[in-house]
Protein backbone atom coordinates (compact mmCIF):
# COMPACT_ATOMS: atom_id res chain seq x y z
CA UNK A 1 0.00 0.00 0.00
CA UNK A 2 1.16 3.60 -1.00
CA UNK A 3 0.99 5.62 2.20
CA UNK A 4 2.64 8.87 0.69
CA UNK A 5 3.53 10.77 -2.57
CA UNK A 6 7.50 9.79 -1.51
CA UNK A 7 6.32 5.87 -1.87
CA UNK A 8 4.12 7.19 -5.27
CA UNK A 9 7.48 8.55 -6.81
CA UNK A 10 9.75 5.53 -5.34
CA UNK A 11 7.17 2.60 -7.04
CA UNK A 12 6.52 4.38 -10.03
CA UNK A 13 10.40 3.98 -10.48
CA UNK A 14 10.74 0.48 -9.58
CA UNK A 15 8.21 -0.75 -12.47
CA UNK A 16 8.35 -1.04 -16.07
CA UNK A 17 8.95 2.77 -17.24
CA UNK A 18 5.57 3.71 -18.71
CA UNK A 19 5.42 5.64 -22.70
CA UNK A 20 3.64 8.94 -21.63
CA UNK A 21 1.88 10.75 -24.65
CA UNK A 22 1.80 14.75 -23.96
CA UNK A 23 -0.45 16.37 -26.35
CA UNK A 24 0.67 20.01 -27.20
CA UNK A 25 3.62 19.78 -25.27
CA UNK A 26 5.02 23.40 -25.51
CA UNK A 27 4.14 24.12 -22.16
CA UNK A 28 7.23 25.37 -19.82
CA UNK A 29 5.59 24.07 -16.50
CA UNK A 30 4.35 20.83 -17.79
CA UNK A 31 7.77 19.72 -20.33
CA UNK A 32 9.47 20.91 -16.90
CA UNK A 33 7.21 18.03 -14.76
CA UNK A 34 7.63 15.73 -17.81
CA UNK A 35 11.62 15.45 -18.15
CA UNK A 36 11.92 15.57 -14.67
CA UNK A 37 9.49 12.16 -14.51
CA UNK A 38 12.07 10.74 -17.47
CA UNK A 39 15.16 11.61 -15.86
CA UNK A 40 13.84 9.86 -12.34
CA UNK A 41 13.15 6.39 -14.96
CA UNK A 42 9.01 7.29 -14.14
CA UNK A 43 8.02 7.88 -17.87
CA UNK A 44 9.22 7.68 -21.40
CA UNK A 45 8.16 11.16 -23.00
CA UNK A 46 6.29 11.19 -26.57
CA UNK A 47 5.90 14.93 -27.21
CA UNK A 48 3.70 15.80 -30.07
CA UNK A 49 3.08 19.71 -30.31
CA UNK A 50 4.83 22.38 -31.86
CA UNK A 51 8.45 21.17 -32.57
CA UNK A 52 10.36 24.60 -32.69
CA UNK A 53 8.26 26.23 -29.34
CA UNK A 54 9.03 22.87 -27.65
CA UNK A 55 12.58 23.12 -28.54
CA UNK A 56 12.77 26.97 -27.16
CA UNK A 57 11.05 26.33 -24.15
CA UNK A 58 13.46 23.12 -23.31
CA UNK A 59 16.59 25.59 -24.71
CA UNK A 60 15.19 28.81 -22.20
CA UNK A 61 14.51 25.87 -19.17
CA UNK A 62 18.09 24.02 -19.87
CA UNK A 63 16.02 20.98 -20.79
CA UNK A 64 17.61 17.85 -22.40
CA UNK A 65 15.15 16.33 -24.68
CA UNK A 66 17.48 14.96 -27.34
CA UNK A 67 16.54 11.48 -27.33
CA UNK A 68 12.87 12.23 -27.08
CA UNK A 69 10.39 11.32 -29.56
CA UNK A 70 8.72 14.91 -31.14
CA UNK A 71 5.94 14.72 -33.13
CA UNK A 72 5.14 17.30 -35.06
CA UNK A 73 1.76 18.78 -35.03
CA UNK A 74 0.89 22.08 -35.04
CA UNK A 75 -3.30 22.06 -34.88
CA UNK A 76 -4.13 21.74 -31.39
CA UNK A 77 -7.53 19.11 -32.22
CA UNK A 78 -4.34 17.52 -34.30
CA UNK A 79 -2.32 17.39 -31.59
CA UNK A 80 -4.91 15.90 -28.94
CA UNK A 81 -6.08 13.71 -31.36
CA UNK A 82 -2.46 12.04 -32.12
CA UNK A 83 -1.63 11.65 -28.67
CA UNK A 84 -4.62 10.06 -28.14
CA UNK A 85 -4.41 7.81 -31.16
CA UNK A 86 -0.76 6.09 -29.08
CA UNK A 87 -2.40 5.50 -26.63
CA UNK A 88 -5.44 3.53 -27.90
CA UNK A 89 -2.55 1.82 -30.42
CA UNK A 90 -0.76 0.71 -27.89
CA UNK A 91 2.37 3.33 -28.65
CA UNK A 92 2.12 5.00 -25.50
CA UNK A 93 0.51 4.02 -22.20
CA UNK A 94 -1.22 7.36 -21.29
CA UNK A 95 -1.99 10.61 -21.97
CA UNK A 96 -0.93 14.32 -20.50
CA UNK A 97 -2.53 17.94 -21.42
CA UNK A 98 -0.21 20.63 -22.71
CA UNK A 99 -1.00 23.96 -24.02
CA UNK A 100 -4.68 22.86 -24.46
CA UNK A 101 -8.30 23.01 -23.42
CA UNK A 102 -9.79 20.51 -21.80
CA UNK A 103 -12.16 20.26 -24.19
CA UNK A 104 -10.25 19.44 -26.90
CA UNK A 105 -8.43 16.79 -25.35
CA UNK A 106 -11.60 14.85 -23.70
CA UNK A 107 -13.60 14.89 -27.26
CA UNK A 108 -10.24 13.12 -28.75
CA UNK A 109 -10.42 10.67 -25.99
CA UNK A 110 -14.18 10.18 -26.23
CA UNK A 111 -13.85 9.92 -29.93
CA UNK A 112 -15.14 6.77 -31.17
CA UNK A 113 -12.75 5.82 -34.11
CA UNK A 114 -9.50 6.73 -32.17
CA UNK A 115 -10.10 7.26 -28.63
CA UNK A 116 -10.10 5.61 -24.95
CA UNK A 117 -13.92 5.81 -24.58
CA UNK A 118 -15.49 2.26 -22.51
CA UNK A 119 -18.48 2.02 -20.62
CA UNK A 120 -17.96 3.81 -17.96
CA UNK A 121 -17.95 7.74 -17.17
CA UNK A 122 -15.32 10.00 -17.01
CA UNK A 123 -14.53 11.33 -14.12
CA UNK A 124 -11.38 12.77 -11.75
CA UNK A 125 -9.94 11.57 -8.61
CA UNK A 126 -7.41 13.82 -6.62
CA UNK A 127 -4.77 12.17 -4.19
CA UNK A 128 -3.90 14.00 -1.25
CA UNK A 129 -1.41 13.92 1.39
CA UNK A 130 -2.62 16.22 4.38
CA UNK A 131 -0.01 16.92 6.97
CA UNK A 132 -3.15 15.94 9.60
CA UNK A 133 -4.46 12.70 7.90
CA UNK A 134 -2.47 9.50 8.41
CA UNK A 135 -2.84 8.58 4.94
CA UNK A 136 -3.37 9.56 1.62
CA UNK A 137 -6.90 10.68 0.93
CA UNK A 138 -8.83 10.36 -2.58
CA UNK A 139 -11.23 13.00 -3.34
CA UNK A 140 -13.75 12.52 -6.04
CA UNK A 141 -15.67 14.06 -7.99
CA UNK A 142 -14.21 17.92 -7.81
CA UNK A 143 -13.86 18.50 -11.24
CA UNK A 144 -15.68 17.31 -14.14
CA UNK A 145 -19.38 16.21 -13.35
CA UNK A 146 -21.46 19.04 -12.07
CA UNK A 147 -24.14 17.26 -10.24
CA UNK A 148 -24.72 13.50 -11.16
CA UNK A 149 -27.25 11.29 -10.18
CA UNK A 150 -27.25 8.52 -8.32
CA UNK A 151 -26.09 5.54 -11.56
CA UNK A 152 -23.25 8.22 -12.24
CA UNK A 153 -22.08 8.72 -8.47
CA UNK A 154 -21.92 4.69 -8.49
CA UNK A 155 -19.55 4.69 -12.01
CA UNK A 156 -17.74 7.76 -10.22
CA UNK A 157 -17.03 5.55 -7.42
CA UNK A 158 -15.75 2.40 -9.11
CA UNK A 159 -13.22 4.63 -11.24
CA UNK A 160 -11.92 5.89 -7.74
CA UNK A 161 -11.72 2.29 -6.33
CA UNK A 162 -10.05 1.26 -9.25
CA UNK A 163 -7.34 3.77 -8.59
CA UNK A 164 -7.39 3.31 -4.86
CA UNK A 165 -6.20 -0.19 -5.74
CA UNK A 166 -3.91 0.24 -7.95
CA UNK A 167 -2.28 2.41 -5.21
CA UNK A 168 -1.98 -1.18 -3.13
CA UNK A 169 -5.59 -0.59 -1.14
CA UNK A 170 -7.01 -3.44 -0.85
CA UNK A 171 -9.71 -2.83 1.64
CA UNK A 172 -11.37 0.78 0.31
CA UNK A 173 -13.00 2.60 2.74
CA UNK A 174 -15.88 5.06 0.98
CA UNK A 175 -17.41 7.95 2.42
CA UNK A 176 -20.52 9.03 0.45
CA UNK A 177 -20.30 13.03 2.15
CA UNK A 178 -23.27 14.84 2.84
CA UNK A 179 -24.04 17.33 5.90
CA UNK A 180 -25.79 15.05 7.79
CA UNK A 181 -25.91 11.20 8.74
CA UNK A 182 -29.80 10.58 8.61
CA UNK A 183 -31.84 10.03 5.04
CA UNK A 184 -33.91 12.64 4.46
CA UNK A 185 -36.06 13.29 1.14
CA UNK A 186 -35.24 17.00 1.69
CA UNK A 187 -32.03 15.98 1.25
CA UNK A 188 -31.35 13.80 -2.48
CA UNK A 189 -27.60 13.54 -1.01
CA UNK A 190 -28.40 11.45 1.43
CA UNK A 191 -30.69 9.09 -0.20
CA UNK A 192 -27.74 8.57 -2.99
CA UNK A 193 -25.22 7.68 -0.17
CA UNK A 194 -27.59 5.52 1.79
CA UNK A 195 -28.36 3.31 -1.78
CA UNK A 196 -25.16 3.53 -2.44
CA UNK A 197 -24.04 2.25 0.63
CA UNK A 198 -26.62 -0.26 0.25
CA UNK A 199 -25.18 -1.16 -3.42
CA UNK A 200 -21.66 -1.65 -1.41
CA UNK A 201 -22.87 -3.88 1.32
CA UNK A 202 -24.37 -5.89 -1.16
CA UNK A 203 -20.94 -6.54 -3.19
CA UNK A 204 -21.59 -4.36 -6.47
CA UNK A 205 -17.91 -2.30 -5.87
CA UNK A 206 -15.71 -5.50 -5.62
CA UNK A 207 -14.48 -7.29 -2.83
CA UNK A 208 -13.68 -5.95 0.63
CA UNK A 209 -14.61 -2.12 -1.04
CA UNK A 210 -17.07 -0.73 2.17
CA UNK A 211 -18.99 2.22 1.34
CA UNK A 212 -20.32 4.81 4.18
CA UNK A 213 -23.11 7.06 3.90
CA UNK A 214 -24.55 9.05 4.24
CA UNK A 215 -21.86 10.51 6.42
CA UNK A 216 -20.33 14.03 7.46
CA UNK A 217 -16.92 15.05 6.79
CA UNK A 218 -15.52 15.39 9.89
CA UNK A 219 -16.81 11.95 10.68
CA UNK A 220 -15.23 10.65 7.74
CA UNK A 221 -11.79 11.92 8.31
CA UNK A 222 -12.11 11.83 12.41
CA UNK A 223 -12.30 9.63 14.85
CA UNK A 224 -12.70 11.43 17.98
CA UNK A 225 -15.36 13.21 16.25
CA UNK A 226 -17.05 10.04 15.22
CA UNK A 227 -16.32 8.95 18.83
CA UNK A 228 -18.19 12.75 20.32
CA UNK A 229 -21.22 11.44 17.94
CA UNK A 230 -21.13 7.93 18.75
CA UNK A 231 -21.08 7.09 15.14
CA UNK A 232 -19.64 4.09 14.93
CA UNK A 233 -18.54 2.67 11.55
CA UNK A 234 -15.16 1.10 9.95
CA UNK A 235 -15.05 3.92 7.79
CA UNK A 236 -15.47 6.86 9.88
CA UNK A 237 -12.30 8.22 10.58
CA UNK A 238 -10.24 5.77 8.44
CA UNK A 239 -11.58 7.04 5.01
CA UNK A 240 -9.84 6.40 1.56
CA UNK A 241 -11.95 8.08 -0.80
CA UNK A 242 -14.83 10.99 0.14
CA UNK A 243 -17.31 10.90 -2.52
CA UNK A 244 -18.99 14.21 -3.26
CA UNK A 245 -22.48 15.12 -3.67
CA UNK A 246 -21.63 17.92 -6.51
CA UNK A 247 -18.96 19.66 -7.83
CA UNK A 248 -19.01 22.77 -5.57
CA UNK A 249 -18.44 20.28 -2.31
CA UNK A 250 -14.78 18.88 -3.97
CA UNK A 251 -13.78 21.72 -5.44
CA UNK A 252 -13.98 23.27 -1.98
CA UNK A 253 -12.25 20.33 -0.12
CA UNK A 254 -9.50 20.06 -2.63
CA UNK A 255 -8.93 23.72 -2.19
CA UNK A 256 -9.07 24.00 1.30
CA UNK A 257 -6.92 21.18 1.61
CA UNK A 258 -4.23 22.63 -0.50
CA UNK A 259 -4.78 26.26 -0.05
CA UNK A 260 -5.42 25.70 4.27
CA UNK A 261 -3.92 22.62 4.97
CA UNK A 262 -1.13 22.43 2.81
CA UNK A 263 -1.53 19.18 1.59
CA UNK A 264 0.24 18.34 -1.21
CA UNK A 265 -1.49 16.45 -3.99
CA UNK A 266 -2.12 14.53 -7.63
CA UNK A 267 -4.95 14.54 -9.80
CA UNK A 268 -6.08 12.22 -12.83
CA UNK A 269 -9.21 11.44 -14.59
CA UNK A 270 -10.06 7.72 -14.52
CA UNK A 271 -12.83 5.96 -16.90
CA UNK A 272 -11.14 5.88 -20.09
CA UNK A 273 -8.96 2.86 -21.30
CA UNK A 274 -5.78 4.39 -19.91
CA UNK A 275 -5.40 7.29 -17.25
CA UNK A 276 -5.56 11.53 -18.64
CA UNK A 277 -2.92 13.69 -16.64
CA UNK A 278 -4.83 16.46 -16.39
CA UNK A 279 -3.03 19.65 -14.56
CA UNK A 280 -3.76 22.91 -13.64
CA UNK A 281 -1.13 26.29 -14.42
CA UNK A 282 -1.91 26.66 -10.62
CA UNK A 283 -0.19 23.20 -9.99
CA UNK A 284 3.02 23.28 -7.99
CA UNK A 285 5.59 21.32 -9.68
CA UNK A 286 5.33 19.09 -6.84
CA UNK A 287 2.12 18.82 -8.11
CA UNK A 288 2.62 17.94 -11.45
CA UNK A 289 5.09 15.50 -10.55
CA UNK A 290 2.96 13.29 -8.29
CA UNK A 291 0.17 13.19 -11.32
CA UNK A 292 2.28 12.13 -13.70
CA UNK A 293 3.83 9.58 -10.88
CA UNK A 294 0.38 8.57 -10.20
CA UNK A 295 -0.97 8.29 -14.07
CA UNK A 296 2.12 5.80 -14.46
CA UNK A 297 1.59 3.37 -11.57
CA UNK A 298 -2.28 3.14 -12.53
CA UNK A 299 -1.25 2.85 -16.50
CA UNK A 300 1.36 -0.28 -14.69
CA UNK A 301 -2.03 -1.53 -12.73
CA UNK A 302 -4.08 -1.68 -15.52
Amino acid sequence: MINNFKELISAAKEQTTMKLAVAAAQDEDVLTAVCGAAEMGIVEPILVGEMVKIKEIADKSNLDITNYVIIEKTDLTEAAREAVKLVSSGKADFVMKGLIDTSILLKAVLDKEIGLRTDSLLSHVMVYQVPSYHKLLFLTDGGMNIAPSIDEKALILRNSVKAAHAMGIESVKVACLTAKEKVSSKMVATIDADKLKEMGANGEFGEGVIVEGPIAFDLAVSKEAAKIKKFESKVAGDADILLVPAIEVGNGIGKALTYMANAESAGIIMGAKAPVVLVSRADSHEAKLNSIALGSVIAAHK
